[in-house]
């Protein structure tokens, strides 16, 4: 079965003052960075799939928390620029689980190669895949997160 809209998830870390990207080689645009984040797979939650991205991608641990922010990327309102998968990304406000330094995979996506903190007064100027900078820079200051509803961790209404 396919869907018309991708689902992408990922970790929004921040740890004193800086943010951690993963670092890729963009054949067109050149050194281009990106939250730890990628698709989600058949029989995986949401919360299961940010897990599993920031370990694949920057090999850390993370206690995922509320949603910090949506995007949509839409081919036919955006010249197909990034191709022409319709995407919702779901970012979440991430924390590092004990002992978990982040380090680029002994086998990264074949564009990634690193992963690197940044001070969030710099992100404005980084190059990320989506010009989210200020986004990001506001959201450290103004947390709005929404909690995640999820359906298995819901209680029955018990009528009697």
């Amino acid at each position: 079965m396919s869907y018309h809209i991708r689902v992408r998830v990922g970790a929004v870390i921040i740890d004193n003052n800086k943010i951690l990207l993963t670092e890729f080689n963009d054949a067109i645009r050149g050194i281009v960075y990106d939250l730890p984040a990628g698709g989600t797979e058949p029989n995986e939650s949401i919360v299961e799939a940010v897990k599993r991205e920031a370990k694949e991608e920057a090999c850390i641990d993370v206690e995922v928390g509320p949603l910090a922010f949506v995007y949509e990327y839409a081919p036919h309102l955006n010249s197909e620029k990034y191709g022409d998968t319709h995407t919702l990304v779901m970012m979440f406000d991430c924390t590092l689980k004990n002992g978990s330094i982040p380090k680029l995979p002994l086998r990264p996506d074949p564009n990634q190669t690193g992963v690197k903190w940044f001070p969030i007064a710099e992100i404005e100027n980084i190059q990320l895949y989506a010009n989210i900078g200020k986004e990001i820079k506001d959201y450290t200051f103004n947390k709005r997160n929404i909690e995640l509803l999820e359906e298995h961790k819901l209680t029955e209404l018990q009528l009697k």
